[in-house]
């Protein structure tokens, strides 16, 4: 096993010079009992918005501290060490740009090393470690507490999570060898794995509580001086702590090698087998059952070193930087200055997405909702929906009693129009069809408040041909969520050429008020995400009709790693939606975009393709194949020409949409099809991806990134 103490750190000095440094200050404090319990206070010295990270001279100048309260522990002066955090937050983990920088994989199993050093010495103080996660805690924040003895949580922390295989890597600083021997092997493939492989979710404090990460929580009221009384409580022994997940001998001997195997045999099903990171961390998980936690932690040395200087982590910090800079800075959105203050906003409709759109309107921004429809009878269902999915909440402990009752109160139907007068914000969630959407808009338009702000829902349609008949069409623009609206993290903001600088703005804010992600685009058919998917979508129905069988077509996909193959998704939104996306498109680009009458004969069954129970498409039904029978040709394509033609098809898309000015820079279609299409980071995105595909070079004889960006090579 690797001595760390015996480690030459000194080279990683090098990447110190732009590091933000998370300092350890200590101070003593007197517990109730007498005892001294040294608390270390993580603080980077800036405000709330800039998160506590790990970088090198942090780890090290940490490794001091701790060193120094070995030694006075040894002499007797303190009988305990407490660790936690600057206001709102523990720490955000590593800092990843200077990870992504790091030369060779000499230096990146420096830092893996280091880590394993610097946290690990909290279990070997020669007294007890306390971690008092008083806020949020990712990647290393979370190793910090999983390395202490003991671990209490604040009930208000923003966010707990290991989200590294997110990001292309593994929890390499003890994450993956400790974290299974203190809460089971099933749980630690939720946090490690599954979580971060669902559009990166994070557990909430209680949850993590739950789990056995945490021994106690506390609310954030007294939430530091609550947890070091437990502390003594625990030194004292009046405190017994039991850790009821914690595995035994039965489950390492049975539940564990069971669990590994299903979670494999999962990740291939749902992820195929590119991506390194999460079998990586299965392999990890799996050995953690045995051995000692110093093999552990050499295990993690090395996995981390190898993905670090890997390719799929360069795509994902492409991906990850568009996801956390670009994303919070939308290119071309107004000062925010000029936007509206809204404290009242309409909904159009009161069915399934209608309901969504109060939901989260009402939960995020706590403003009066109101929603129309043509009669009582869908209003009534409408608003009781709402009323359910709050309830749903209220159950699940995500809201409280009395903020539940709240939000109901805030949200009415009725079939009066007359009642968006105080409206400041409308969107409409109607019938996909321009001249319903005309006709709604001009019936209110004369019932709102000159400044007030309408928004559509479309998908693909004008906007601009939607606000034709507006007296003020500068008031319009597209407001387009993706479903679920309440996961998808992604809104395409359309401009048209009326739309004027306070709508823009205010669609701004109130996408950064639902917690949404804006993306300003021009008014162009299908705007981004749809306009590629479709494509997707046209070319796998073009194979089809040509003669290619389904599942074929469905292999064919498979290197794009989307989460889903052109049917799985087209059977999520909705045979008829999708049948309508490509008929816009073909309509809007007859010589680009496949289309055919027998899509809409498909889209009229209840069933078109059959799956199994992991979702995976398996066969047409045997209605669909009635429907198709004598319409496809005789001449199908290989899987290695349906995939060129959809990778020269997005490339050449893409280009044209460049040149058209449909979003300012590649950068913006990158991040719309990772936010609203779930595109995977280890790709870095659809031009990257193209670039290394040679599907670029191909279509216009160049690339769209100069240098191409690193990540996974040609499959």
């Amino acid at each position: 096993m690797t001595n760390y103490d015996a480690v030459d750190f000194s080279p990683l000095n090098a990447f110190t010079a732009d590091e933000v440094v998370t300092h350890s200050p200590v101070r003593d404090v007197r517990l109730p009992s007498g005892k001294v319990l040294a608390l270390i206070t993580l603080d980077n010295g800036r405000d709330h918005t800039r998160p506590n990270t790990l970088g090198p001279a942090t780890l090290m100048e940490l490794g001091e501290t701790l060193a120094g309260l070995r030694a006075r522990a040894s002499a007797g002066e303190i009988h305990a060490v407490g660790i936690t955090g600057k206001q709102y937050i523990l720490a955000a983990g590593a800092d990843l740009s200077d990870v992504s920088r790091l030369p060779s994989r000499e230096s990146a199993v420096l830092i893996a090393q280091l880590g394993h050093k610097v946290l690990g010495a909290l279990s070997d103080l020669g007294v007890p470690s306390f971690a008092f996660v008083n806020g949020l805690a990712l990647g290393g924040g979370v190793e910090i507490a999983l390395n202490a003895t003991y671990r209490t949580v604040d009930a208000s922390a923003a966010a707990i999570a290991l989200p590294e295989v997110f990001l292309g890597l593994i929890p390499g600083w003890g994450g993956a060898y400790l974290l299974p021997n203190l809460i089971g092997i099933e749980n630690a493939l939720e946090v490690v794995i599954s979580n971060p492989l669902k559009q990166n979710r994070t557990l909430k404090p209680r949850q993590a509580y739950e789990l056995g990460m945490f021994d106690a929580i506390f609310s954030p009221a007294n939430y530091l001086e609550n947890s070091l009384a437990w502390a003594d409580g625990v030194l004292s022994g009046r405190v017994k702590v039991e850790r009821k997940n914690e595995p035994g001998k039965i489950e390492r001997l049975t539940k564990w090698p069971i669990a590994i195997k299903m979670a494999r045999g999962m990740l291939e099903s749902k992820i195929g087998t590119v991506p390194r990171s999460p079998y990586v961390a299965l392999d990890l998980l799996e050995k953690a059952r045995s051995g000692t936690k110093e093999e552990g932690f050499a295990r993690e040395d090395e996995a981390l070193a190898d993905l670090v200087v890997g390719d799929q982590f360069a795509a994902s910090m492409y991906a990850f930087d568009l996801v956390q800079k670009r994303a919070k800075r939308p290119v071309g959105a107004p000062d925010k200055s000029l936007a509206k203050k809204v404290t009242k906003v309409g909904i159009i409709g009161a069915g399934l997405m209608a309901s969504q759109f109060a939901l989260l309107f009402v939960r995020r921004l706590k403003v009066p909702v109101l929603i129309t429809d043509l009669d009582q009878a869908r209003v009534d269902k409408g608003v009781a929906h709402i009323h359910e999915e709050i309830g749903k909440l209220e159950a699940k402990g995500r809201l409280d009693g009395d903020t539940a009752n709240q939000l109901r109160g805030l949200v009415r139907g009725t079939t009066d129009k007359s009642e968006y007068a105080d409206c400041d914000f409308v969107i409409e969630a109607v019938f996909e069809e321009v001249g319903v959407k005309q006709q709604v808009f001009a019936e209110i338009e004369s019932v709102i408040a000159p400044d007030a702000i309408l928004a559509t829902n479309t998908s693909s349609l004008s906007v601009e041909e939607i606000g034709a008949k507006l007296s003020h069409p500068e008031r319009l623009v597209g407001f387009h969520f993706f479903n679920p609206v309440a996961v998808m993290p992604l809104i395409e903001i359309v401009k048209t050429p009326a739309t004027d600088e306070q709508t823009l703005s205010t669609a701004f804010v109130v996408a950064k008020g639902l917690g949404k992600n804006a993306v300003l685009t021009a008014d162009a058919p299908g705007f981004v995400v749809n306009r590629l998917l479709a494509k997707v979508m046209g070319e796998a129905a073009r194979a089809v009709y040509e003669g290619t069988p389904l599942l074929t077509v469905e292999k064919a996909f498979a290197p794009l790693g989307l989460p889903m193959t052109p049917f799985q998704l087209i059977d999520l939104v909705g045979w008829k939606v999708a049948a309508h996306v490509q008929d816009t498109m073909s309509a809007a680009f007859p010589d680009r975009f496949f289309s055919s009458e027998n899509f809409h004969a498909l889209a009229e069954l209840p069933e078109v393709v059959e799956k199994d129970k992991h979702g995976k498409v398996t066969g047409w039904t045997k209605a669909a194949e009635k429907v198709l029978k004598g319409a496809v040709g005789s001449s199908p394509a290989s899987e290695s020409v349906i995939l060129q033609r959809v990778q020269d098809g997005l490339a050449q898309e893409i280009r044209i949409m460049l040149d058209e000015s449909v979003v300012p820079e590649v950068e913006d279609i990158d991040l719309c099809l990772i936010l609203g299409a779930a595109w995977p980071f280890i790709d870095g995105g659809a031009s990257p991806y193209l670039d290394r595909e040679g599907a670029s070079e191909r279509v216009f004889g160049d690339t769209f990134h100069h240098p191409p960006i690193r990540g996974i090579a040609a499959r």
